[in-house]
């Protein structure tokens, strides 16, 4: 048996991780302010702008909205009626967004007066763990269960396979007996590795130099703009003894007159040539598809809509790199959701099962992308096909699992029968 770390080790390593993980937050939150070398901007509260580009928050949405968790096939452990009692809705899509921003989070398993299991989902920001890489679940963990309004930890948790310890501010710590025989914390992973088996977040860090880099654009832009709208002008050879007028007035006024002088002569006046937003809008562009390349999505994800509207076909051909990072998040996804409900159920019976039980029963999603009529139609056609090549092999089953539809309970209409 490996030996424990212990909460303190713990604590340190959450540390390290939190950093980063709550500036990921940050970038998914549009809060993230990049900073500016200041060489092309002037630091000054006259050109103080603090643009925000959210392609950070689409590049997770477009994965979590996308995955829609349906159930257990084959659940003789009736896994599924646990989560059915814990807000399902709320807390898959909760989990999956979380795990999508911070790589991971993690499922926080605990027992109501009545004995049924409760769960709470834990963000990769305030819990942490070691990680058995055979079983995709904690040998130990920490986890804040609850902080102040300063953001300051009241309880802590540390988790092992025989017993849980709590840590409440300001009272002695108190131990709870796991009968489970796997810690009562269960980590959902994005993306796993041998070397970060705790997952990869789907904020890239190239992701984020790429946003820093658009907001920096458009600050330049904008500032670029009011020159634009109004191009600076000269005069040259004014007599020192003129009267002086309002610049503002000057610029927007439609006829000037200026008088020679007592000498008779005139000044000469001129404008500089007029800036131009091209180089902005081609850099910006630029951005935008190197975005689009690191993160899966089109243009017209982010808000570049084409002339001519795509069909649904060309829309899932263009989505297909989306489509293959949806499909490998539904197997690591999966997986944790099968853990969470297996160690419930050990909970809950208060019986250490083996987890060999469960090579039956595989999690079920929703098709990733929904299907409209035309895909009906092609759905419908083919599965008459493989079914004259050979017969049964497309049945109520596989044909839910394509369209996403619940498969009728009613019986089938007799011949003859209105």
């Amino acid at each position: 048996m490996q030996e424990l770390l212990g909460i303190e080790k713990l604590k340190n390593k959450l540390a390290r991780k939190k950093i980063r993980v709550n500036l990921r937050y940050e970038f998914y939150d549009q809060k993230y302010k990049p900073d500016d070398n200041g060489i092309s901007t002037p630091q000054t509260n006259a050109f103080r702008i603090d643009p925000v580009v959210g392609w950070c928050t689409k590049s997770v949405d477009a994965i979590a909205d996308r995955l829609s968790f349906k159930g257990f096939k084959n659940d003789n452990f009736d896994l599924m009626d646990i989560f059915k009692m814990n807000n399902p809705d709320t807390l898959f899509d909760s989990a999956i967004l979380s795990a999508l921003i911070s790589s991971c989070c993690f499922i926080y398993i605990s027992k109501d007066e009545d004995g049924y299991p409760l769960l709470q989902v834990i963000d990769g920001a305030n819990a942490t763990g070691v990680m058995d890489v055979k079983t995709g679940m904690l040998n130990e963990g920490y986890a804040i269960l609850d902080t102040d309004e300063n953001g300051k930890p009241t309880i802590e948790a540390y988790f092992t396979s025989t017993y849980t310890e709590y840590y409440e501010k300001g009272k002695e710590p108190y131990t709870i007996d796991n009968p489970s025989g796997y810690p009562l914390l269960v980590p959902i992973v994005y993306k796993p590795s041998d070397k970060r088996p705790f997952g990869h977040s789907r904020i890239t860090r190239s992701s984020m130099d790429i946003v820093q880099n658009a907001c920096k654009t458009i600050r330049r832009a904008e500032i670029s703009s009011e020159f634009y709208s109004f191009p600076q002008k000269f005069i040259v050879g004014l007599s020192n003894d003129a009267e002086g007028f309002d610049k503002f007035k000057a610029t927007m006024s439609s006829l000037l007159q200026i008088n020679k002088d007592e000498d008779g002569d005139k000044p000469t006046l001129g404008q500089f040539s007029q800036q131009s937003m091209a180089p902005h809008l081609d850099q910006f562009q630029l951005y935008v598809k190197q975005f689009c390349g690191e993160s899966g999505l089109t243009s017209d994800d982010l808000g570049f809509v084409s002339d001519n509207p795509s069909s649904a076909e060309a829309i899932k051909a263009s989505h297909e790199s989306l489509k293959l990072v949806a499909r490998k998040a539904q197997k690591t996804f999966g997986r944790g959701f099968l853990n969470t409900g297996f160690v419930a159920r050990c909970l809950m019976d208060e019986y250490k099962y083996k987890r060999n039980v469960l090579y039956m029963t595989e999690p079920e999603w929703y098709p990733i992308f929904e299907p409209d009529a035309s895909m009906l139609s092609s759905i419908g056609d083919g599965a008459i096909k493989l079914n004259q090549a050979v017969p049964g092999y497309m049945n109520k089953d596989n044909l839910e699992e394509l369209t996403g539809f619940p498969s009728s309970q009613l019986d089938p209409i007799e011949s003859g029968e209105q």
